[in-house]
């Protein structure tokens, strides 16, 4: 079951990229007890993501795309942020 934060990931990069492939992974369980878990089980996450936004734009653009679509979630609501992040047909 999906949690607040990992269902407004999913509805921001929805709205921003229309993605024709969209999985936000909660992997939170893999780090309890670790640095930047903060015990609401929604700190670590991996999204995959595929959309024809990211057609010609180099790896490290495409994860500051994501990045500025989620505004504050990465780094101040969510400890870790895993991207993967490609155009279709890659």
């Amino acid at each position: 079951m999906s949690g607040p934060l990992s269902l407004e990931i999913e509805r921001l990069l929805s709205a921003r990229f229309a993605p024709t492939h969209l999985a936000v992974i909660n992997d939170s369980a893999t780090h309890r007890g670790h640095t930047g878990d903060d015990g609401t089980g929604e700190s670590h996450f991996t999204v995959e993501i595929e959309s024809a936004e990211f057609a010609g734009v180099g790896r490290l653009q495409r994860q500051r795309m994501v990045n500025a679509a989620l505004g504050d979630i990465p780094g101040q609501r969510v400890h870790a942020l895993a991207i993967r992040a490609r155009a279709p047909g890659e």
